[in-house]
């Protein structure tokens, strides 16, 4: 499609989800809960269309030689659909956000003040093969009270479709506009680029994929961005960890989901653990499959047990892009440091400030640890798959943010609120 006519089609939806978006914005809960819930419901009565659409965007990605890692994330079966539905679910049932007062005052002069929270208005979403966040981000507008575009990427094109007829037709089944949940994914890439310059009917631009789709939008936006970050996570694993932990804690980090910015993506083992701790943990995530990516420290310790264990063609030296690489894969890069500040000022060196995690049973050194980081995220002995708004309380997340402005970390309603000052006074007038 050419740009004048993806201009034209985002125009066209943006204008439609302004005039939607006023319709839910002073909604009483009962009415957006009661979407939620119709929302969830529609999922599973189309199950079958979206799950046969799914399958036709992974064939088409099995056939392009799509990633594994990517590959599980655009896929859906009976089980992750069923959970997605219950996140809608989820998210109906947390407090809503909106006419909440975050503080208020009377003034000397009898002024009474204060700020509420308000939706945002338009939201738009640019994201890559992830069905399950056209789910989430249209169940945070709603329970908000915003409307959402979004421009879900060609590999998921039919999962995408299928998923927003169904929610779209809840919708208005609940007597709400249908225009609340729209997609521009017929306008392909010119439609991203035509949404990114939407200033002015589009209030707030979320990115949500790997570095160069968010560096993009990032650059090339006119509407101001909330920006996520891709996950180069590390695990420390301290002198004084729980070796049986730690082993159980990198194993989950790296291989519970491969494909997930919350996955590890580099190992740090002080000196005095890595005799101990690095076979163990090397024979767990081998029993996996994962290769590692070693210095000449780890790789002394480890060449020995790989042999043993034939696994000599998952142990690999490391180069300097391994340690700035996420792998969205199993794939791990693996170094002994000599403490807690050589830990640290590796992290510094290479982090995206997404989440890092320790792994120590001395207090002083998981306060330093804290101290010492500046990621969205911290794990204290618990696995970096745990930076995830339905796991930290949030029903569902728009994206995990590495900014410091406006949201930080996973992304619930909260975030898609922005505040109102409300001023009261009994005729005053400024002397």
């Amino acid at each position: 499609m050419n740009d004048v006519d993806a201009h034209e089609l985002v125009t066209a939806a943006a204008h439609a989800a302004r005039n939607a978006q006023r319709s839910l914005a002073r909604a009483p809960r009962a009415v957006k809960d009661a979407a939620l819930e119709a929302m969830a419901r529609s999922l599973t009565e189309h199950a079958e269309s979206i799950l046969a659409a799914n399958a036709a965007d992974l064939e088409r990605g099995r056939e392009a030689g799509m990633r594994p890692g990517l590959l599980d994330r655009l896929a859906l079966d009976t089980g992750r659909l069923d959970a997605i539905a219950a996140s809608l679910r989820e998210v109906a049932a947390l407090p809503d956000p909106v006419g909440q007062v975050v503080d208020g005052s009377v003034m000397p002069n009898g002024l009474r003040v204060r700020r509420v929270r308000v939706p945002l208005g338009v939201v738009g979403m640019i994201y890559e093969a992830r069905p399950n966040v056209t789910v989430d981000t249209a169940a945070l507008a709603v329970k908000s009270g915003n409307a959402i575009i979004l421009r879900g990427g060609s590999a998921a094109q039919d999962s995408n479709a299928a998923i927003v007829a169904a929610l779209r037709g809840a919708l208005e089944d609940q007597g709400l506009p249908a225009d609340l949940v729209t997609s521009v994914d017929a306008a392909g890439r010119d439609g991203a680029r035509a949404l990114m310059r939407a200033h002015g009917l589009v209030d707030a631009l979320v990115p949500r994929g790997g570095a160069g789709l968010i560096r993009t939008v990032v650059e090339q936006s006119t509407v101001p961005v909330i920006e996520t970050g891709s996950g180069n996570c590390h695990v420390y694993v301290d002198a004084s960890a729980d070796l049986q932990a730690a082993v159980d804690i990198i194993v989950n980090a790296k291989t519970q989901r491969v494909g997930v910015c919350n996955a590890a993506e580099t190992l740090l083992v002080h000196a005095d653990a890595a005799p101990a701790y690095l076979p163990k943990a090397a024979v767990a995530l081998w029993d996996k499959r994962t290769t590692l990516h070693v210095d000449p420290t780890t790789h002394r310790i480890l060449a020995e047990v790989a042999a043993g264990s034939g696994c000599e063609e998952l142990l690999t030296e490391a180069t300097e892009t391994d340690w700035d690489t996420e792998y969205g894969s199993l794939d791990l890069a693996v170094r002994v440091v000599e403490g807690l500040e050589e830990a640290v000022d590796h992290i510094r060196a290479h982090t995206t400030g997404h989440t890092e995690a320790v792994i120590a049973q001395d207090v002083g050194v998981i306060n330093d640890f804290i101290a010492g980081m500046d990621s969205a995220a911290i794990m204290v002995n618990a696995s970096t798959r745990f930076t995830d708004g339905g796991q930290l309380g949030l029903g569902a997340e728009l994206g995990i943010s590495t900014q410091k402005l406006h949201a930080r970390g996973p992304m619930g309603l909260t975030e898609l609120t922005t505040t109102t000052w409300i001023v009261e006074g009994e005729g005053h007038i400024r002397p």
